[in-house]
């Protein structure tokens, strides 16, 4: 088994190959914690602002301790309290949850694509999705 490292949006972390360089599965999978996940997510946003937890603590009405806990992925957050910490942030929730659906997917070795797949663009056609609005 050899340990590769593997930066996803600025974060390095060590992810276990096998004898040739294909990632372990069970490992991998059992290793992603989503609450890990989204804390390390909504601290590089943070930080990527320049702001402090404290500030972000008091925008979000969230205590500072709390907002602590949640960034390092000790505590699970409630989906209002993520809300609220994502409108403290000035960024959507959806974005923020796309982040953290792209680590957890490069985590278990797989590839997210960002525009529809053909088959489903065959499948719906604009009328159908009209339909949906």
């Amino acid at each position: 088994m050899v340990r590769q490292p593997v930066t996803i949006n600025g974060v390095t972390r060590w992810k276990d190959t096998g004898a040739a360089g294909m990632p372990t599965e069970a490992r991998e999978v059992k290793g992603v914690v989503l609450r890990q996940e989204i804390g390390d997510v909504l601290r590089s946003i943070r930080q990527s602002e320049g702001r402090t937890l404290r500030d972000v603590s008091h925008d979000a009405r969230v205590s500072l301790g709390y907002l602590s806990e949640v960034e390092r992925g000790q505590k699970e957050a409630s989906s209002e309290l993520l809300a609220s910490i994502c409108t403290a942030l000035n960024v959507p929730l959806a974005v923020m949850l796309f982040q953290v659906a792209e680590r957890i997917a490069a985590a278990e070795g797989l590839q997210v694509p960002d525009t529809v797949p053909t088959e489903m663009q065959q499948e719906f056609n604009t009328e159908e999705l009209e339909l949906l609005r």
